[in-house]
């Protein structure tokens, strides 16, 4: 299905609107994530999410702390690519710079990443009482605060094996959830 298509789609269910205001102005409406920067994140998020059932003899504080047998970890990446008009295309990606791993949380730094749009980092899943999986499936407060600070136009999150949620920011006001398209 073309682009455009998708745009036309998009706009008919209220997701898509035409940036508005000056020339030059950074619009963020939609986030083009090419199919091949969107498998590698998919890998990411397995390798770093595969022993997430494996805490079922901790206890609840155990589990939330992750200091006895960290089982996953979060992973920040810095997403490359360009920005056309109301779109953010996410190319590819490079790992964080001096990244710093937590259970449940993630820190690094992108500042030497040519065409740098924005970061993407994972949730990994948690397991409940019972070790079922508990998913977050949308960005955090803190993640959309961290976001609303950097000059970045998107932040991604992927939270499962093909389920992202993303922000942008249009004319300086964040907008979350936005539109992620993969043609």
């Amino acid at each position: 299905m073309p682009f455009r298509l998708y745009l036309a789609i998009l706009g008919l269910l209220g997701l898509h609107r035409p940036a508005t205001g000056h020339p030059g102005a950074s619009h963020a409406s939609v986030v083009l994530l090419t199919q091949a920067a969107r498998d590698s994140m998919n890998i990411v998020f397995r390798r770093f999410n595969r022993h997430w059932d494996e805490l079922a003899d901790l206890t609840t504080l155990e589990r939330m702390l992750g200091t006895i047998r960290p089982t996953q970890l979060e992973y920040l990446g810095c997403l490359q690519g360009s920005m056309r008009g109301d779109t953010v295309r996410v190319e590819t990606w490079q790992p964080a710079a001096d990244m710093k791993q937590l259970q449940f949380a993630v820190g690094g730094n992108c500042d030497s990443v040519p065409q740098l749009v924005g970061t993407w980092h994972t949730h990994p899943y948690r397991a409940d009482l019972q070790n079922r999986a508990i998913k977050e499936r949308s960005l955090s407060a803190q993640d959309l605060e961290t976001f609303r600070t950097s000059a970045f136009p998107v932040t991604l999150v992927v939270w499962d094996v093909d389920s992202v949620d993303a922000a942008v920011k249009n004319a300086g006001r964040l907008t979350h959830p936005a539109a992620v398209v993969t043609p």
